[in-house]
Order: C-alpha cells, then sequence, then structure tokens
C-alpha cells in the first residue's frame, strides 16, 4: 500500500534528489523506496557504476591463465564487444 510522506529537507537536496532519479529514470519516490529496500550498503548506483561492478565481477571469473595472454585493456575491449553487440 502505498502512502504520501511529506519531508522538510534543504532545497539544495531535493535539487540533488531531483537530479540523481532524472539521471536514473525513476521518481524521487521511486529513489527513495530503493535506498531502504536494498540491503547493500550502497543502493544508489548509477548505470555506469552498475556496468562497472559488473565488469569487476566478469574479469574476476576470468581463467588466470586467460588473463595473462590479454592485456586489461583487451579484456575490457572484448567484454564491451560482447556486452553491447
Amino acid at each position: 500500500m502505498k502512502t504520501k510522506l511529506t519531508l522538510t529537507v534543504n532545497k539544495s537536496i531535493i535539487e540533488k534528489a531531483k537530479k540523481v532519479a532524472k539521471e536514473r529514470s525513476v521518481s524521487v519516490s521511486r529513489l527513495f523506496e530503493e535506498v531502504f529496500e536494498d540491503d547493500s550498503p550502497q543502493p544508489l548506483r548509477n548505470e555506469r557504476q552498475k556496468a562497472a561492478s559488473e565488469l569487476l565481477k566478469t574479469l574476476g571469473n576470468q581463467a588466470k591463465t586467460q588473463t595473462a595472454e590479454k592485456s586489461d585493456k583487451e579484456l575490457i575491449k572484448n567484454y564491451v564487444n560482447k556486452k553491447y553487440s
């Protein structure tokens, strides 16, 4: 059940929240919900942070021999090409 909530915060915080919500393509209300729904220590992550986290997981799962054979630049290029093609 949704319930209305009124908050009193500094105007600069409101503007920042609106900016972040717009960047994430969600409402300020949804942004607020995400903060308290997510149990992770940093639930507010933008798309770049999510992509970087996913990339790090993928690179971490690469076999040691493959990592030794390819440079970081090559691995990132291959990942990006695979992800967005």
